[in-house]
């Protein structure tokens, strides 16, 4: 079985519709005004929390997906219909990741069950917008906004309450099943576990999810064997649960095991080694005449009361109700905020304004001037205010429109078009 909690995908918004040419063609109306319509906005891709799904499966067998583009408009003003949006559902906890950067999009958890990650191309305006006093058939329709593309990392980060870690074959899938209502997979060979188990515990006075990280090995943060994929899983866990061979069984030393474990969760992430940790040296029922004697060399090892040492048998059940209930304690202190990794990319980076602004000769001799950054600007700047028409002759320096009109032959007097903006050529 695939291991499911990762994904690396292509996103696509839809394009917009053009704007349409057209002009009334009337029995008796020889001279038609233009009557061309605008173009649909392209559809959005939209991630959504799904609470059925708890893997990334769907998105391992399709690589693309884009969202619809909106319809051409039409003649006699006819608007052209709007893309459809593309949801794509996805597990609570999912990060949407930027693939080349590796920042951080969006995080599908706590309140943010619907997030819009690319927009729809905005549709184009039909001819009928461009008529002027002096220019009434306008052959021109603006066309409609391109669509945005990114390649995404989609990457699962279990939300539970306790983390669970250990070395294979430390007996922590029978301490799950034995607490948990998780069947997990039990069996004497390592990574027997190929996705985190999750299961809850219940207590008279409340429960928690528990989630069984599979077992980490030496060089698990550098990607070694499967233990890199896993760790993400811990970012969200409020207590980390040690299970260790107290009795040895296997001949491991279980105060090397937490120490190496340690080494790995802060090789990923410092932060992890903040979080309160508690030890449960498992196994004691072999070993019953020397349980103290483990106990304690466990305690001189952490003296550290961010953890807490217990003894247990996952098997016979001897001590595990003291230390869930140490644990439901230990989980009552911590904050109840969840781990919400918060947006380090801005989607605006992806906008197509950064296209370049060029200037063109049209059909009427008009100098015209497009570009997205000069729609935007013309959207919030009042030309009529004093200030903003002297916002408006900066912005014309400064984005070298003013050299790209002089080099494409403007002279005195020549007509400029901005979109719907037109004005006479002064130097």
């Amino acid at each position: 079985m695939a291991f499911a909690d990762r994904a690396r995908i292509i996103i696509k918004s839809g394009k917009g519709g053009d704007g349409h040419v057209s002009f009334r063609r009337e029995k008796y109306v020889p001279d038609g005004g233009p009557d061309g319509g605008d173009g649909g906005k392209g559809g959005d891709i939209i991630f959504k929390v799904d609470p059925g799904l708890n893997t990334l499966t769907d998105y391992r067998h399709r690589r693309k997906f884009e969202a619809q583009s909106g319809e051409e408009g039409g003649k006699k003003n006819r608007h052209g219909k709007k893309g459809e949006d593309l949801y794509l559902p996805v597990p609570e906890g999912t990060v949407v990741k930027d693939a080349a950067s590796g920042k951080v999009i969006c995080d599908l958890s706590g309140d943010n069950k619907e997030v819009t990650v690319l927009t729809g191309g905005r549709g184009g305006l039909g001819n009928q917008h461009f008529a002027t006093s002096t220019m009434q058939a306008p052959k021109y329709a603006k066309p409609g906004g391109d669509a945005i593309e990114l390649e995404v990392i989609l990457e699962l980060k279990t939300i539970a309450d306790v983390g669970l870690v250990g070395f294979p074959n430390v007996g922590k899938s029978t301490f799950l099943s034995r607490v948990t209502n998780a069947t997990p997979k039990i069996a004497n060979y390592h990574f027997t576990t190929l996705s985190p188990n999750l299961g809850v515990v219940d207590l008279d006075d409340g429960g928690f999810v528990i989630a069984d990280i599979p077992g980490l090995i030496e060089g698990a943060a550098e990607g070694i064997g499967l233990g890199h994929k896993f760790l993400r899983h811990i970012e969200r866990t409020k207590v980390i649960l040690h299970i260790v061979d107290g009795a040895s069984v296997e001949g491991r030393d279980p105060v090397e095991d937490i120490k190496a474990i340690n080494n790995e969760l802060s090789s990923y992430d410092a932060k992890l080694l903040e979080k309160p940790q508690i030890i449960a040296a498992n196994k004691m029922d072999v070993c019953p005449d020397t349980k103290d004697e483990i106990l304690n060399k466990l305690r001189e090892a952490f003296p550290d009361e961010n953890k807490k040492v217990f003894g247990i048998s996952a098997a016979t059940g001897e001590g595990v109700k003291e230390l869930l209930y140490a644990i439901k304690k230990e989980l009552d202190n911590c904050p109840k905020e969840q781990t919400v990794f918060e947006s380090e990319f801005d989607i605006s980076e992806l906008s197509v304004e950064d296209e370049p602004i060029s200037v063109h000769i049209n059909e009427d001799g008009e100098f015209e001037v497009t570009g997205p950054k000069i729609e935007k600007m013309l959207g919030y700047t009042n030309l009529e205010s004093e200030k903003g028409f002297l916002f408006f002759q900066k912005f014309v320096k400064e984005q070298g429109i003013e050299k790209q009109l002089k080099e494409a032959g403007i002279e005195e007097g020549d007509i400029v078009r901005m979109y719907d903006l037109t004005f006479e050529y002064f130097k």
